[in-house]
């Protein structure tokens, strides 16, 4: 299923300048689409008065993954969308924080399913932000609306 031109894009996010500023960058990405392994890494002038990292950096490292994962797996026929998100900071956010951004392929059949069923449909995904022992550090929540077009 892997797709050259969805890989390029994917390489291109990590010169995209709010990402580039930030310090975020895709670590890696499976040849199907359904994970992303995203990095925060820490700058000097990305801290906020804590000298931990920026609330606004930690969401915009989730930012656009899942919608992506949705858009590459489904393809033209369908338009997917960010409806709403949150973020809830669980602890302070030092040093290299890591997303992983995942929907697997039968979840996204079921979801293809529902929509070509319904015509449209909300998804919720979470994703953990996770420092470098490992803990969860914040904690992501995405709603995706998707409509079969025509």
């Amino acid at each position: 299923m892997s797709n050259p031109k969805f890989a390029k894009l994917i390489r291109k996010i990590n010169i995209y300048p709010p990402y580039l500023g930030m310090g975020i960058r895709v670590a890696s990405f499976s040849d199907d689409f359904t994970r992303f392994e995203v990095q925060l890494r820490p700058r000097w002038y990305t801290r906020n008065l804590f000298g931990t990292h920026f609330g606004g950096s930690l969401y915009a490292m989730a930012d656009p993954f899942f919608v992506f994962i949705v858009t590459m797996n489904f393809g033209r026929g369908y338009v997917v969308w960010d409806k709403s998100a949150s973020i809830d900071f669980l602890k302070p956010a030092k040093g290299t924080i890591t997303g992983i951004y995942e929907i697997g392929l039968e979840r996204l059949e079921e979801m293809r399913a529902e929509v070509d069923a319904l015509g449209k449909s909300t998804f919720h995904f979470e994703a953990e932000l996770l420092n470098e022992s490992g803990e969860t550090v914040a904690r992501v929540s995405k709603e995706v609306y998707v409509r079969a077009k025509g």
